[in-house]
């Protein structure tokens, strides 16, 4: 038997050096490789993988400093406002004329004061900010459940349907809401809060359904949608399990946007007094309740203000996040 024919067949695995014998194999670092870092190296590279599209959001979203600082404020704002019975010091109609009028102040924790019935303004305004992230919440869901199945209806039918269901957006478009809420506080009654949420959500569907309708008009002539459609899939399945999947970034989006102008237009409507009604206490409710003595009791317009400001920012900013983040076509930095 040969030398040749002697040598083990697995010596071949081993790596060799720039001559062509085995030997050690440098690395690009300047660290060589053993022959068992040579039996690893297959799943060290397995390891090296694309990151997947969640990741690649989640990364781009933590970076972005403001929308996270924005975001761990509106979660604090949230978790205290619904748990408002547990964290309030007094209830939100409790009086105590002992205490009226009284400024800021840490004594009895009266932190934003007290009003001419000494209420306690710092529980008056967890609750009223309860109240308004309930009815922008209904607002924000209704609103683009609406605006997507209509957009999305819309962009991929065409045709008829889509002229039809672009008139009646059109038409709500210039509809007043305060027109609207006036009459239906005729006929209905007001200051309910889920009857509020339910008349804004109707009239705040409309951008969305004309961005959905936009991206759903580019999306059904993608080659992916012809596919799914030479393949046998439904009209149904085609839209909601092809298209709106990649329709989620400005949906989300435009979530965030209604949600911040839900709270403004709600404590604008409160402030008029067509929208939520005493004694349910709410920002614009309590910002109306301070407005004849501002120059005195300046603390019943300022601390439900500024709640309210910090809180619409903070939802925009969050959307800018989101926006950034969902972007294809912005760079890491």
């Amino acid at each position: 038997m040969t030398e040749q024919e002697d040598r083990d067949p697995r010596e071949d695995l081993s790596p060799r050096n720039e001559h062509g014998f085995p030997g050690s194999q440098e690395q690009p670092g300047g660290a060589s490789l053993t022959r068992g870092d040579a039996d690893e190296l297959p799943s060290e590279v397995v390891e090296v993988a694309a990151r997947s599209q969640w990741q690649l959001f989640r990364r781009k979203f933590f970076r972005h400093k403001l929308a996270m600082g924005s975001l761990i404020f509106l979660l604090l704002v949230v978790v205290a406002a619904f748990n408002a019975e547990r964290i309030a010091p007094y209830a939100f109609d409790e009086i105590n004329v002992t205490r009226a009028n009284t400024p800021p102040t840490f004594a009895d924790f009266h932190f934003f004061g007290t009003d001419q019935l000494g209420r306690d303004y710092f529980s008056r305004v967890l609750f009223g900010t309860q109240t308004s992230l309930r009815v922008a919440g209904v607002v924000a869901l209704f609103s683009t459940l609406i605006g997507t199945l209509v957009g999305a209806v819309a962009g991929y039918y065409r045709g008829w349907i889509d002229s039809v269901l672009m008139r009646i957006t059109d038409l709500v478009i210039i509809v007043p809401a305060i027109a609207v809420l006036l009459l239906a506080a005729a006929f209905f009654g007001q200051g309910d809060p889920t009857r509020i949420a339910i008349i804004l959500a109707l009239l705040l569907w409309t951008p969305l359904a004309r961005i959905v309708r936009g991206v759903f008009l580019s999306l059904r002539e993608k080659e992916y949608v012809q596919a799914a459609r030479a393949s046998g899939a439904g009209d149904m399945r085609i839209m909601f399990r092809h298209m709106l999947p990649n329709t989620v970034g400005p949906i989300v989006v435009n979530m965030t946007l209604v949600l911040a102008s839900a709270i403004i237009i709600e404590a604008t409507l409160s402030f008029l007094g067509i929208g939520v009604n005493p004694p349910t206490p709410a920002l614009g409710v309590l910002i109306n309740d301070g407005r004849s003595s501002m120059q005195t009791l300046w603390w019943l317009t300022i601390m439900p203000g500024v709640a309210l400001v910090l809180i619409a920012l903070s939802i925009n900013f969050i959307g800018d996040g989101l926006r950034d983040a969902l972007d294809p076509t912005q760079q890491e930095s």
